[in-house]
């Protein structure tokens, strides 16, 4: 004769209590993992170098001067200066300075202009934006003087007055 009804086994207290164990020790696992890897995402700092290539400047060219000043050069005054630059850069510079590289002569005039009088003062606060390209016309605010001594002969005349300028990007 088959039995309907089967007796229930008897499971050991041990393996009771394992169970459980088992399924807490690893959802705490899990908890505690997230728990980390978000502290350490959020917690990580770090620093690195790599390789960077940083663009030659080109030297600017001072050409000569065209165009009118805006200021006329008299004995006794200073006057603006004209400049004809060329930036081969592919992006603007910035005059900051000034200086005079050499001796003035002069062009023309009502006579003898051997004591020209003309001279570049050193400047370095200036701040003159210089586009990129060639044959760009700057002016120097007051920037060439004429002493009271100049023969009067110089009336008239074109001054070829060597300079240095610096530049930076701009």
């Amino acid at each position: 004769m088959r039995r309907l009804f089967t007796r229930p086994r008897r499971v050991s207290a041990s393996c009771r209590s394992r169970a459980p164990l088992a399924v807490g020790a690893t959802v705490a696992l899990l908890i505690g993992l997230g728990a980390g890897a978000a502290w350490g995402y959020f917690t990580t700092v770090s620093s690195g170098s790599g390789p960077a290539n940083v663009g030659t400047v080109k030297s600017v060219t001072v050409d000569g001067a065209t165009g009118t000043p805006s200021s006329k050069l008299m004995p006794g005054t200073s006057a603006d200066l004209t400049l004809t630059l060329d930036n081969p850069n592919s992006y603007s510079v910035t005059i900051v300075s000034i200086t005079q590289n050499g001796s003035v002569t002069a062009v023309g005039g009502s006579g003898t202009c051997s004591n020209t009088g003309v001279s570049v003062p050193a400047q370095s606060a200036l701040n003159i934006p210089v586009a990129s390209g060639a044959g760009v016309v700057v002016h120097i605010p007051n920037s060439v003087s004429m002493s009271a001594t100049s023969d009067s002969g110089c009336q008239g005349a074109s001054f070829h007055i060597p300079v240095t300028i610096t530049v930076e990007k701009g």
